[in-house]
Order: structure tokens, then C-alpha cells, then sequence
């Protein structure tokens, strides 16, 4: 069965903004799942304002709302909140990432829901979840890169606190969003009874930290930030050279071995300082200074080219423009054209998973605000409002 298909047939409501609740909802749509947007009115997802904006359209909100399907409906509106609430009531799922009560108080929660629709997956992503003493704190991807320790791993030692360049909160809960509705959906369809899915984001971004979590659980202490190297593994970091940087990373002794040959030092394999991964960790200032001082001889290409024919894992620092057009990302069909509402084209980065090695194309180009109005109230056998 191909990735597109996967999830065909499963209706999913997304009452979403920006980058947790849209991604999760995409993920589902890029599976097949027919995935309906409800936008309120006038202003719609504000990601829709985000630059860059080609021809009066966001290619933020472009990258995070393929293969889905818009409507307009204003929820501080009775009559909206009606046409929602039955739009829900014949969906699989519900997806949404407002701040926990929100729903609620809008007449569209979990119990108000599952009572319309007992087979319901109602997926709620938040800061902090939807019940306990944070719950109702608001929460964006920065201050969860703060909270949830990650900010105190990123970086370089003594340097001031930085996040990740990725928002990988928001990213990270969209996933586990996905994955939990897929399991759930699973459940509901042999049991008849669907489930509150409760993602955090701060529950998300712990759940990716397990070896840290895992080192201060065991020794007490909290891990630091290392700039590009591993606490626990060398040589395993960016590596200064001639006229730049690259990465290298002999995460095993037999590796290590290779990385000595290669450079021709036979005596760092026999130095008692590096005699084993535990060693060489612990050493790694001595071991990178050593390494600095002999990679400052070639540049960045001709290292990365011994190391490879070494089968020493390692890489060019990247920027998104050189990864973008990198052979294998081709090779994979990952970056493909796509039409913005108002026919403008640009390109994606399409779904990364692969069925049956092929990669799914973009099946639908993402909605222009209330595109679908008409299409999808018109399921409900109800006139679509002026």
C-alpha cells in the first residue's frame, strides 16, 4: 500500500494555528487522511502572514498545510459553532492546539464531542498539557526550548543561552501528535470508543532528551552544553581545518583506528589517553586540539573525502541551499514543485517517509483561505454562509 492511501478514508478536523497542531495535521493528510482546516474568517491560520510571501501568499503556511482543505467558520459564533460541532461529529479525529479550556468553553471539548461521536480521537496539543499546575500557561517553541532543559545543552560551554534553530518543540509534539492519533485510531476502530490524546509540548521535547534525562538520573548531574562534541564519545564533533569546519564522528574504537590512519598518526592509536571510547570522551580537549593542528593542513573537501573512503562517518557543514540540492535528497524525490492558491509556483520539501521506495507527491496544493467552504458544508447538506 503506498504512503499516500495509507490513512484513506479518515476524516480529520484540525482547529489549529501555526506549527504544532498544522504539522500534525499534515502528517495525517500526507498518509491519505482527508484533513479539513477550520480557519476563523478574514484573517484565517496566522501563519498565513508569516514571510516569506510570494504573490500576497505565505510559503510558511504553504510548507505546514498541503493536502488539505479550508473552511471558514467564526467559533465565537453560535451558528459556526454548530456547523463545527457537526463537522466533528462525523470525523475520526480532532485536532487541536489551543490553550486547554478554550475548546471547552467554545462548546467543541472532548466530553461535549465524544458524546456526539463516541468513536472521536480528539488529539489537544499544548505547552504543558491539559491538566496541572502549568495548564493553562501559554507557551511558545522558545520559552519550551528554556523550560524543558534544552537551552542548557545547546551551545557552546560558558556561552549565553541560544535554541536549537529548528523549532524542534513544536515540531517534536506535532509528531508525537501524529503517531498517538494513528495508535488511537487503531484502538477506536476495534473497540468502538475513541480517546483524549493529550500532547504536551513540554512533555514532547523531555521525551526526545532520554540520554540526558538519563545521565542525571544516573550520576545526579546535570548535562552541559559542548558546543558540538558528545559527553560520552570521541572524536565526535566539528572540527576546525584549513579555511573552515567539518564534521566527523568515529563514534566506535574500530573507527577511531581508521581516523588514525588516515591522518597518519598510528601513535594516537597506542596514546593510553585515548585507548578506548570512555578515554577519549574524557580526554577530548587534548584529543581535538591534536586533531585541530593536523585537519588546519587541507581543507574542509579533501579531509571529508579521506574520511568517506575511510567509511568514516562524516559531513560538510551544511547550509539549507547546499543540503537542499544535495544528490541523495534527489535521489529520494523529497523537494517537489508546488502551486500556491494563487498559481504562483514555487517548491516544497515533501513527506521524508518512503513506501515501497516511493515517495509520495504532493496530492493537493494547500488552501487558500475558505477555498473548500462550499465543498465541505455542502457535505453537511447546509448553505455555506455569505
Amino acid at each position: 500500500m503506498k504512503q499516500q492511501s495509507t490513512l484513506q478514508g479518515v476524516r480529520v478536523i484540525e482547529i489549529c494555528n501555526v506549527a504544532a497542531g498544522p504539522f500534525c495535521g499534515m502528517l495525517l493528510a500526507d498518509m491519505g487522511a482527508d484533513v479539513v482546516k477550520i480557519e476563523p474568517p478574514g484573517t484565517g491560520d496566522t501563519l498565513r502572514s508569516w514571510a516569506p510571501i510570494t504573490d500576497g501568499y505565505s510559503e510558511n503556511f504553504a510548507s505546514l498545510n498541503r493536502n488539505k482543505r479550508s473552511v471558514t467558520l467564526n467559533l465565537k459564533n453560535e451558528a459556526d459553532q454548530r456547523l463545527a460541532a457537526q463537522l466533528i461529529a462525523q470525523a475520526d479525529v480532532l485536532i487541536e492546539n489551543n490553550r486547554p479550556g478554550v475548546m471547552d468553553r467554545l462548546g467543541l471539548g472532548y466530553q461535549a464531542m465524544s458524546q456526539a461521536n463516541p468513536k472521536l480521537v480528539y488529539c489537544s496539543i499544548s505547552a504543558y498539557g491539559q491538566s496541572g499546575p502549568r495548564s493553562q500557561e501559554g507557551g511558545f517553541d522558545l520559552t519550551l526550548q528554556a523550560m524543558s532543559g534544552l537551552m542548557s545543552v545547546t551551545g557552546e560551554t560558558g556561552g549565553a543561552p541560544v535554541k536549537c534553530g529548528v523549532p524542534v518543540c513544536d515540531f517534536t509534539a506535532g509528531l508525537y501528535g501524529a503517531f498517538s492519533v494513528v495508535a488511537a485510531l487503531r484502538s477506536a476502530q476495534a473497540s468502538g470508543q475513541g480517546t483524549h490524546v493529550d500532547i504536551s509540548m513540554l512533555g514532547a521535547t523531555l521525551g526526545i532528551a532520554a540520554l540526558q534525562t538519563s545521565q542525571f538520573f544516573g550520576t545526579g548531574v546535570d548535562p552541559v552544553k559542548l558546543g558540538s562534541a558528545h559527553p560520552r564519545n570521541a572524536p565526535y564533533q566539528v572540527f576546525r581545518c584549513q579555511g573552515g569546519y567539518f564534521g566527523m564522528a568515529a563514534g566506535n574504537d574500530s573507527l577511531w583506528k581508521s581516523v588514525c590512519d588516515v591522518i597518519g598518526r598510528p601513535d594516537l592509536h597506542a596514546d593510553a589517553r585515548f585507548a578506548n571510547t570512555g578515554l577519549r570522551a574524557a580526554n577530548q580537549e587534548a584529543l581535538r586540539d591534536i586533531l585541530e593542528d593536523i585537519f588546519a593542513g587541507a581543507d574542509a573537501a579533501t579531509w571529508l573525502h579521506k574520511f568517506r573512503q575511510a567509511g568514516v562517518p562524516c559531513a560538510p557543514i551544511n547550509n539549507y541551499s547546499d543540503v537542499l540540492a544535495d544528490p541523495q535528497v534527489d535521489h529520494m524525490q523529497w523537494v517537489q514543485d508546488l502551486t500556491l492558491p494563487n498559481g504562483a509556483q514555487t517548491r516544497t520539501f515533501a513527506s521524508p517517509i518512503r513506501f515501497d521506495g516511493h515517495t509520495a507527491p504532493v496530492s493537493r496544493r494547500p488552501p487558500a483561505l475558505g477555498e473548500h467552504n462550499a465543498e465541505i458544508l455542502a457535505e453537511l447538506s447546509v448553505r455555506a454562509p455569505e
